[in-house]
């Protein structure tokens, strides 16, 4: 075991302008990374190039995001293409297939985490967020960490969200606990993404509860994003250092992105709000740290967004 975490860079930043997989991981390993996570953006027809470069060990991969690869015909990122929360039996049957799938495929690359999202709840009509972003368009200086009225607005929509959130969340439930004996099963572990969206599953203030009531030997924890965190500060849902003192135990890894000050995520490292340095607190040796990029960022802001978080590296495991 090493005595830093691994850093690696995310294919969300080049996967969608390349059409052969050996060299989309060779431009990822000229930038000086040696290690990648193999995104939701992989199509399948760039599989056997990725598997040559890994082959010639060109790179490691560090962890692999469901889906990947992408399903048959899906030509774009889709995470979220399927949803272990739905109310039709059909998709999350196949949910469960691409999500064993992704673990089939991070067993053959020898690589032992896969990152899965977890669903979300559908509002047909008058979904409770709305509420929140019209409050912050007519009060846009609003201090959301200090104004009673729109703590209070909070409160009252995050009540909406939990009464209709039971049978997508036990949905979810069902599906997570056969796909985690899969997991164990095949030496891999699945790691949950704290969500950038109001409706998203699981609740922010439910992760330690749900993890913790799930089988003691399933191979799980908690991805945790820094731009999604962010996103949910600056709507007032959650404060990041008191989510990660909760789950500190529980954590497998990190997606590392910035945010804008008008709040566009996977932005280079140092140019946002994202207080980096709390976050490389929380960091442990075995941790996987993944630079997510958004596809617009280009390579220098790649290097510069690598140095910063290596020098934070080497500041917390000199």
């Amino acid at each position: 075991m090493s005595g830093r975490p691994v850093l690696a860079l995310s294919t969300a930043w080049c996967s969608h302008r390349h059409t052969d997989g050996y060299a989309m991981i060779a431009e990822m390993a000229e930038l000086g990374f040696s290690h990648v996570e193999l995104s939701h953006g992989v199509r399948i027809s760039l599989i056997p190039g990725v598997l040559k470069a890994l082959e010639e060990g060109t790179v490691r991969v560090s962890s692999v995001h469901n889906f990947c690869p992408l399903p048959a015909g899906v030509t774009q990122a889709a995470p979220n293409l399927f949803e272990p929360s739905s109310v039709d039996a059909r998709e999350r049957s196949q949910w469960m297939r691409h999500t064993k799938r992704t673990i089939d495929f991070a067993a053959q690359i020898g690589t032992g985490v896969a990152v899965c999202h977890l669903g979300s709840v559908i509002f047909f009509w008058l979904n409770p967020v709305w509420a929140l972003r019209r409050y912050r368009r007519r009060n846009p200086e609003v201090a959301v960490d200090s104004d009673k009225e729109y703590a209070a607005l909070v409160v009252k929509c995050l009540g909406k969200l939990r009464k209709r959130m039971g049978p997508y969340w036990a949905h979810t439930l069902e599906c997570v606990k056969q796909v985690c004996t899969y997991a164990r099963d095949k030496g891999v572990s699945l790691a949950f993404e704290n969500r950038e969206k109001f409706e998203e599953l699981p609740l922010d203030a439910d992760m330690p509860e749900f993890l913790s009531g799930l089988p003691a030997d399933a191979p799980l924890g908690l991805w945790h994003d820094t731009g999604h965190a962010r996103l949910k500060e600056m709507m007032g849902l959650m404060e990041p250092k008191a989510y990660l003192e909760r789950n500190a135990a529980r954590i497998l890894g990190f997606h590392l992105h910035d945010v804008s000050t008008d709040g566009l995520d996977h932005q280079p490292v140092g140019s946002g709000k994202v207080d980096f340095g709390l976050v490389s607190s929380f960091w442990r040796p075995e941790h996987r740290l993944t630079l997510e990029l958004g596809p617009r960022i280009s390579a220098d802001d790649v290097r510069s967004s690598r140095r910063r978080i290596e020098n934070l590296i080497a500041a917390r495991f000199p």
